[in-house]
């Protein structure tokens, strides 16, 4: 079915039984944030790779007002996808050319290095605690095989793409070197953002990446990357690192109270 005002329903498949808290995904959170930023309305659903267009999580199901279902795969192109349509607003459209190319950068630094940090810190250095979690649908016995071949073909492509091939002590350095520069982006957006809310008196108002007044398609990323390091218990390292800067803990408790008070909130 279709929304009350016509428009296309929204399912949000997690890769866990739906529940109001976030998962450990940052793409999962990414997608969600970036529909709710825009205040268009999902639902969740459990789901999974197999069953998904990309073979991976999240996708969603989009039903029409004539009933007719279709499922989209990948955050970045299921976003793209509900601006093309209409169903998102194209927020990064009155940037300046720049500026896009600063937003793109931005997106780029965490889906293609910080995620593959990510990933070697869950299935590497805490292979147990990551097993347990994306596998807990899994009985025991085949929870063991299941997770054995993950952790092999997750190994082959972190060697492939690069982390994989890194000492524990720079990868280390990396993502300190990637927080710490994220840190920095804040912090300057939000002494501009506070100059801004000095006009408006709205002092618990989010602040956004680029510094200017409304969020673009970077926020939605930053979010989900910061969420996702401080609710996942299998990368304990990144969740320090992130916590040690409260500029980023501050953008994302604003964010968080605003645009997400359903949930729950990490600890």
């Amino acid at each position: 079915m279709a929304g009350d005002d016509g428009s296309p329903r929204l399912t949000v498949f997690r890769g866990s039984p739906p529940k109001n808290a976030y998962v450990w995904s940052p793409f999962v959170i990414k997608l969600e944030a970036r529909l709710r930023f825009s205040g268009v309305s999902y639902s969740l659903g459990g789901g999974s790779p197999p069953s998904a267009p990309k073979g991976k999580i999240p996708y969603v199901e989009s039903t029409d007002s004539d009933g007719v279902a279709s499922k989209l795969g990948d955050s970045t192109l299921i976003i793209r996808n509900l601006v093309d349509v209409g169903t998102l607003p194209d927020v990064n459209t009155t940037l300046s050319p720049a500026q896009r190319a600063h937003d793109l950068a931005i997106r780029a630094l965490l889906e293609d290095k910080v995620y593959f940090y990510g990933t070697r810190e869950k299935w590497w250095d805490n292979y147990d605690e990551m097993r347990n979690n994306v596998l807990a649908a899994v009985p025991w016995p085949l929870q063991i095989v299941v997770g054995w071949m993950a952790y092999r073909a997750i190994s082959k492509g972190l060697y492939q793409q690069g982390t994989g091939r890194l000492t524990d002590e720079e990868v280390q350095l990396f993502k300190e070197e990637v927080w710490d520069s994220l840190n920095a982006l804040l912090t300057e957006s939000i002494k501009t953002s506070s100059r801004q809310k000095s006009k408006t008196n709205d002092d618990d108002a989010p602040f956004w990446v680029l510094g200017g007044p409304e969020y673009t398609e970077a926020d939605a990323a930053v979010y989900g990357f910061i969420v996702g390091a401080l609710v996942c218990t299998a990368a304990p390292e990144t969740a320090k690192i992130v916590r040690s800067y409260p500029t980023i803990i501050d953008y994302a408790e604003r964010i968080h109270t605003r645009y997400f008070p359903d949930y729950e909130r990490w600890m």
